[in-house]
């Protein structure tokens, strides 16, 4: 079968058949800095495919702050980094979440087949791993890469190299944009609370969630709720707080209300008492909108070094902080007291593997979540939309862009 030079987006074509080239945003070292200048369109080779690889023709993509970082190539230079583990080409093609049909499989793929429509996890590893071939947690080996991010051709372009594995069904009441947006923070999200046992959520369970009007937020105050625990929403807006009582806070709490953020000053220091003063006032808020006095089981993090201090004050005897990011910062200070003599988990946690996304997937797929997609953008609006996520100018919940989908709202059944 003959493959065409180049298809413009949006082009009809039949299954299976492969153009040589396509259209992709991408970023090269020159250009790194802010998205708007970082990210741009060029027409790039269509990838090969390994052996249990996948092409996905993809009809919309999420917006992720991962490729934030990697328009600014800060903290790491993906592109340097592939190239040291001798990957040649120098620039990034990114994009962590999609939806798309499958085009092309290889010779070792069972799972999927071409045609079928499908919305894609991050979580990536050598196949050949042999962590991953003992039976063990794909997210703790030793290869295991962010997709999209520490690999090349995301889902920023018209086809996507994916490993088969991490194909999950497309919910198909969404249209190709709310499928695209949501599986990298819902998947992140459900591991956070579902992933480190004893300490997952149960009925009744009160959980505290920073960001919460945020793509990783909104999920995790549904998931919570879903799994019938009480959220406890902390927003940086009052404009946000509706947003998240939809969602399924049982309370909302500004963070602009308080002023004891940061690094937490030296516990033998006279500064450490106006703090711990600010951190019980913070923990009396909860307690205020639950209507009793019932700390946090669970505090779900990611700002890192302003709050980590109170998430773990506040955190309840036996409980846990878990955390995905550092969006504030990578230092860490607590009051060790609190957290051994209360016997408190620190848990560090990263996207997620093959059976917790199928979980929160089929969450969806059952409507106990919803995507919270909050904007739209073109093709050739990727570099905006990251741009706003940069200078925190994003909608709440999640951001999608069009990729081959030609128009919103198509693909809902």
């Amino acid at each position: 079968m003959s493959r065409p030079e180049l298809v413009d987006l949006g082009a009809p074509l039949e299954p299976g058949v492969l153009p040589q080239k396509m259209h992709a945003f991408t970023v090269r070292q020159e250009r790194f800095g802010e998205p708007q200048k970082s990210w741009r369109r060029e027409v790039i080779a269509v990838p090969d495919i390994g052996p249990k690889d996948v092409l996905i023709y993809v009809m919309a993509t999420g917006i992720n702050y991962n490729n934030v970082w990697a328009g600014l190539g800060f903290p790491v230079d993906v592109i340097a980094d592939r190239q040291r583990k001798g990957e040649p080409e120098d620039f990034h093609a990114g994009g962590s979440d999609c939806s798309g049909i499958v085009w092309a499989v290889g010779a070792q793929v069972d799972d999927v087949k071409v045609g079928d429509e499908v919305v894609v996890h991050s979580g990536w590893w050598e196949p050949d791993d042999p962590w991953v071939l003992a039976g063990k947690d794909p997210m703790l080996a030793p290869s295991v890469r962010i997709w999209g991010y520490q690999t090349n051709y995301g889902s920023y372009c018209q086809f996507a190299r994916v490993q088969s594995h991490q194909c999950q069904p497309r919910p198909q009441h969404l249209s190709w944009e709310q499928s695209a947006c949501y599986l990298l923070c819902a998947s992140t999200a459900y591991r956070m609370l579902m992933g480190w046992p004893p300490h997952t959520v149960e009925k009744d369970d009160v959980v505290l969630v920073w960001g919460a009007a945020g793509g990783l937020g909104s999920m995790a105050l549904q998931i919570t709720r879903a799994q019938g625990g009480r959220p406890v929403a902390v927003i940086s807006d009052d404009d946000k707080r509706q947003f998240c009582l939809d969602q399924g806070a049982v309370g909302v709490i500004n963070r602009n209300n308080f002023d004891h953020w940061g690094p937490m000053p030296d516990t033998a220091s006279k500064e450490w008492g106006q703090w711990a003063k600010g951190a019980r006032a913070f923990g009396k808020a909860i307690w205020d909108e639950l209507g009793e006095r019932k700390n946090p089981k669970i505090v779900f993090e990611h700002p890192g070094e302003a709050t980590l201090p109170t998430s773990d004050f506040v955190c309840d005897t036996g409980g846990m902080v878990v955390i995905c990011a550092g969006t504030t910062g990578y230092n860490v200070t607590m009051d060790l007291r609190y957290h051994w003599m209360m016997q408190k988990r620190f848990q560090g946690s990263h996207l997620s593997n093959d059976d917790q996304a199928a979980a929160v997937n089929r969450m969806m797929i059952d409507r106990l979540i919803d995507p919270c997609l909050s904007a739209t953008y073109s093709f050739d609006q990727i570099g905006h939309a990251h741009q706003l996520m940069h200078d925190n100018k994003h909608p709440y919940g999640n951001m999608a862009c069009l990729v081959n989908a030609t128009e919103e709202g198509q693909g809902a059944k």
